[in-house]
């Protein structure tokens, strides 16, 4: 009998902390490619690029991924299914000579939505400082519970898929 009370002890504890924990979420990092803006923006805004420097692509390779839509345009939609990496969908929304912004929807593990958004501004001669950042609900109660988890692996996926989007760029 105690060891029931223990559990629901834990359950109520863990509730409590998924109830206190943030509902959103927000990371942002920033990388500068030795390459023109315009250059490294068309790497972004092209899915066709994408398993050569996302991460979470890499992390997966054998995922299915279906592109659609017209690449650099509102509409260009990327795809993907796997047993890893889960399944989803990343839409290009909008897009001017600085900015773009993406609708990102997670159907697997949980359902979520979120806001993947890019900045590139001139950066010396030739360079380009990008600013990748995402933002988005924390399902309760389960991701709420997992975040500390979720941003660690956020932060180093991130700064990975930076890396890997600056070596593409810069032929390295």
């Amino acid at each position: 009998m105690i060891a029931v009370y223990i559990l629901v002890g834990i359950l109520l504890l863990a509730l409590i902390i998924a109830l206190l924990s943030p509902p959103r979420y927000q990371i942002e990092r920033t990388i500068i490619i030795n390459k023109p803006k315009t250059y490294v923006m068309g790497r972004v805004a092209d899915f066709n690029h994408y398993k050569e420097w996302n991460p979470w692509q890499q992390m997966e390779p054998s995922a299915q991924a279906v592109i659609t839509g017209t690449a650099k345009r509102p509409g260009h939609k990327y795809e993907w299914n796997g047993k890893k990496i889960g399944a989803g969908s990343l839409t290009l929304r909008d897009i001017d000579q600085k900015h773009i912004h993406f609708d990102l929807v997670f159907l697997r593990p949980w359902k979520s939505k979120a806001a993947d958004n890019w900045l590139f501004e001139e950066w010396g001669a030739d360079g380009t400082k990008v600013t990748w950042q995402n933002a988005g609900n924390l399902p309760f109660p389960m991701a709420r519970l997992m975040w500390p988890m979720i941003r660690k692996n956020l932060d180093q996926q991130f700064i990975k898929g930076l890396n890997n989007l600056k070596l593409l760029s810069e032929g390295k």
